[in-house]
């Protein structure tokens, strides 16, 4: 597997498109992929060019047009992937493997973009609450009023939850619910997810709002001593909308347009909804596997089964600047 750096030149990675390789533009962490990629190439024979980027990969795309190495495009939230296509930055892909593994409501329904692994916008709970089921709903009862802990609301993973509630309802119901939301808050929206638990472990509030694999991390002792103290303060609820289930936000990934290699592609998302690879997924960061046939990490399957939400993706997608617009209008972080 080769690592290519951000400045690589176009001519360079264009020679790195013969049979039996192809070319990966990626945000996803390093530690995360390479494991993935060293599997696919040893199980297939197919070498990986790899470029990572922290930002700007619909921009270098775009700028590369027609002549772009890029073969797969992989990247983190559900936003990103739709803006890939609506860039025209990609093309369909028809696999019977892609949706046999894959749920519907977790792929563009023309193939555009497919989602390879999940994190669940979860509920943390003082342990003394015992609490074992809530509904997103709850969070604007006047019951939490001064006990909820959450970060921005203008963050992605907050857009996508008020997203995926003007889907379930409407915007003016999803107003209504930011307000109620935060009368609720304990402190002023921000910081981090972990700062959740934290937070809770101090006794600042009872319960907060953040993504399930991060209580993986930190019970992993990734985070070092600190952390795992605040993660075993805290019990990891899968909350469900009243008419739905868990919401949920993807990494996932797309064949470029101009894939110079497109059948080896294919070949690599379908090897990465494969049970094996899903497990790696789950085992390097605690995600859920999009695959429900793969295993998910001891230290998230003890908290219960994750019954994701089965409204479309790119429904929720589309409703993002407005949940964005919304938050900004009830003064969320203020």
């Amino acid at each position: 597997m080769k690592h290519l750096a951000l400045g690589t030149a176009l001519s360079f990675l264009a020679g790195a498109t013969a049979a039996q390789e192809l070319n990966l533009y990626t945000t996803r962490e390093p530690g995360l992929v390479e494991p993935l990629l060293a599997a696919f190439t040893a199980s297939s024979g197919i070498e990986v060019n790899t470029i990572f980027l922290k930002e700007g990969l619909p921009e270098r795309v775009e700028a590369e047009g027609d002549r772009s190495p890029a073969d797969v495009m992989m990247t983190v939230d559900i936003g990103n992937l739709v803006d890939l296509v609506d860039r025209g930055l990609t093309q369909p892909v028809e696999s019977e493997v892609l949706e046999a593994a894959i749920p519907e409501s977790m792929r563009d329904a023309d193939g555009q973009w497919f989602a390879l692994s999940l994190r669940a916008r979860a509920l943390y709970a003082a342990k003394d609450l015992e609490l074992t089921e809530f509904h997103y709903e709850d969070l604007a009862d006047p019951e939490w009023k001064g006990r909820v802990c959450i970060r921005s609301g203008q963050h992605p993973y907050n857009i996508a939850l008020t997203a995926a509630y003007i889907a379930h309802y409407d915007e003016a119901e999803a107003e209504a619910w930011l307000t109620g939301v935060h009368d609720n808050l304990a402190r002023k929206a921000g910081g981090g997810d972990r700062d959740v638990a934290r937070d809770i472990m101090g006794g600042l509030c009872d319960i907060g709002i953040a993504n399930s694999y991060y209580v993986g991390q930190m019970l992993s002792g990734n985070g070092g001593p600190d952390q795992l103290e605040w993660v075993n303060a805290i019990r990891l609820v899968f909350p469900t909308f009243e008419n739905g289930g868990t919401q949920i936000n993807v990494s996932g990934a797309a064949v470029a347009k101009h894939a110079p290699n497109r059948d080896e592609a294919v070949a690599l998302l379908e090897y990465l909804v494969s049970p094996e690879a899903q497990k790696i997924y789950a085992e390097a960061n605690f995600e859920h596997p999009v695959n429900a046939t793969a295993a998910v990490s001891p230290l998230i399957v003890q908290f219960g089964d994750l019954v994701p939400d089965t409204i479309s993706l790119t429904e929720v997608a589309r409703n993002r600047k407005a949940a964005s617009e919304l938050a900004e209008k009830v003064g969320f972080d203020n």
